[in-house]
């Protein structure tokens, strides 16, 4: 059973940063891409970004320049490094193990964590 813990969410404010963290359990036998979703209330669950095994990542449009996915060198720990954090960035952040299909869509995504909250006040 693939297991994901999120860290590191919390309260900034408007252009500060966070780093937030993703452990798995082991994923050396199945190495999948894993990614990084949010959703804020009352909206569905977004793509923010993924890195896969090899270390190709992707971002959407509205962390470009902003947010950096890396991974450790275990690759059992994934990070979202989060600087010039807007209000709009509040949401719950999620990890995922992407399963098949293109990585920007949540349903292509087999496991998750439980979410970590980020709150950005103005």
């Amino acid at each position: 059973q693939v297991q994901l813990v999120e860290s590191g969410g919390g309260l900034v404010q408007a252009g500060g940063s966070l780093r937030l963290s993703c452990a798995t359990s082991d994923l050396t036998y199945s190495r999948p891409a894993l990614g990084w979703f949010r959703q804020a209330p009352g909206k569905e669950r977004e793509f923010v970004a993924v890195i896969t095994w090899s270390g190709d990542t992707y971002y959407a449009d509205f962390v470009k320049g902003r947010f950096t996915i890396s991974r450790g060198n275990a690759k059992n720990t994934v990070y979202l490094q989060m600087n010039s954090l807007k209000p709009e960035d509040t949401a719950v952040y999620y990890c995922g193990t992407h399963s098949l299909g293109d990585y920007w869509t949540s349903r292509n995504y087999d496991y998750w964590g439980l979410g970590t909250q980020v709150t950005v006040s103005s």
